[in-house]
């Protein structure tokens, strides 16, 4: 059965967003576990919790830890299911069946590299720099795993049936790999708060600069000098397009998207640091900067569209080159 009808296609899209919309609280329980210390609440056990499907008298950390797990797989099955719908709808090689495939692989990815976390013991207060690694490997699936579920909810709802990345901007590619870049840093620097808490502001940067400095404490110093350079090129590249872009135009919206959702994510850094990084404002920070990727990468999907059918943006024919 091959999809034919604009109201399946809506249809899809929506289940498509809502996919989406669901991993963003999925992924800040996930933060919640780390900086709760939550991580071992089920001890060395995966999938099960400390050997138990459902356990029983569960203290907070396995509580926390648990619950997150059952949000997992509630996705799993929202994924398997994002999956199946595309192939039952959508005909051979649709873009859409391809990405619903990739949104499913990078969860069950996903999966696997918080089953290492917990089998590794880079869980709780360990402060090995193994940790700081594979975090940094697991966010970044993370955000191919948005990315994908991203694209898949676009083709769906724009009703495009390929995606061509050649034909993304070059400045907006660099967006895209700057924002990976700045949110792994971030990622390191929220787990160095979480692990050396500063009292105030001046003590907090006398543990940056000691010499006996722990290297998660001595990195927690290179995020705000990368995110505020990498926050300066998104929004360039962003105010680029924009400026290039007819008023109606969907690229236009995006790039605007982009500009106000970065400039607004500097001034939650800005205060995250003055607050000494507490818990909700970890939370906030990353869900901030989880919108700031799904921004760009609906500017860079939106911006391929554009190029790939200028005769719909007569007014930009004569920029289109500048996009390069």
């Amino acid at each position: 059965m091959v999809w034919a009808s604009s109201m399946a296609r809506k249809r899809f899209a929506l289940f498509a967003w809502a996919v989406l919309a669901y991993n963003i609280p999925v992924i800040l329980w996930g933060a919640y576990v780390r900086v709760s210390f939550s991580g071992d609440g089920c001890g060395a056990h995966w999938p099960f919790c400390n050997g138990q499907v459902i356990p029983q008298h569960m203290a907070a950390p396995m509580a926390i830890e648990f619950t997150h797990r059952l949000m997992t797989s509630i996705d799993t099955f929202a994924a398997i299911a994002l999956v199946v719908w595309a192939f039952l709808f959508f005909p051979r090689r649709h873009a859409v069946r391809r990405y619903a495939v990739f949104s499913l692989v990078f969860l069950l990815i996903e999966a696997l590299l918080g089953a290492g976390l917990v089998l590794l013991r880079y869980v709780a207060k360990d402060q090995s720099a193994g940790r700081a690694w594979y975090l940094s490997a697991h966010l970044t699936n993370t955000m191919l795993l948005l990315g994908a579920l991203t694209a898949t909810a676009w083709l769906a709802y724009s009703g495009s049936e390929r995606l061509d990345l050649m034909l993304v901007p070059g400045r907006v590619l660099g967006a895209l790999c700057i924002t990976v870049l700045v949110s792994v840093t971030g990622a390191i620097a929220a787990l160095g708060d979480t692990l050396f808490p500063a009292v105030s502001l001046s003590s907090g940067v006398q543990q940056d600069f000691s010499n006996t400095a722990s290297l998660l404490v001595r990195l927690r110093l290179v995020h705000p000098a990368i995110a505020i350079i990498g926050a300066g090129y998104i929004i360039w590249a962003a105010v680029s397009i924009f400026r290039r872009s007819s008023e109606a135009s969907p690229v236009r919206s995006a790039g605007a998207h982009v500009i106000e959702l970065g400039m607004f994510q500097l001034a939650v850094g800005a205060v995250n640091v003055a607050l000494l990084a507490p818990v909700w404002m970890q939370l906030f920070h990353l869900l901030v900067a989880d919108l700031v990727w799904i921004a760009v990468v609906l500017l860079a999907l939106e911006s391929m569209a554009m190029r790939r059918a200028p005769q719909l943006e007569p007014a930009i024919l004569p920029d289109t080159a500048a996009l390069r």
